[in-house]
């Protein structure tokens, strides 16, 4: 693996830890970046029907269901199974060591 590759690998890693961080802390995060489009009707409708809390609550979890599959899309593309991330692991110890 070239060093070019490594990097690549690498980066998407520490993208992936940092989403299942994410995901096992609850959507606890400093980090808010406005503003997300979603269709005009939906916000009216859930609005309406259970209030604005519940308006931040479903597209909070709209959000974490996207960026879920959106990872193990990732993980797949990058490593596409348990062992090649176990072994890219173990190459980045090695490295680290050095």
């Amino acid at each position: 693996m070239d060093d070019e590759e490594y990097k690549e690998k690498y980066v998407n890693l520490r993208i992936l830890k940092s989403v299942q961080e994410y995901l096992k802390s609850g959507g606890e995060s400093q980090t808010a970046i406005f503003p997300i489009r979603v269709p005009d009707d939906l916000l009216y409708q859930v609005v309406k029907q259970h209030g604005t809390e519940s308006v931040d609550k479903l597209i909070h979890r709209i959000f974490e269901m996207g960026l879920k599959i959106w990872s193990e899309t990732l993980y797949q593309e990058v490593f596409g199974s348990q062992e090649n991330l176990e072994d890219f692991i173990k190459l980045v110890k090695k490295r680290t060591k050095k």
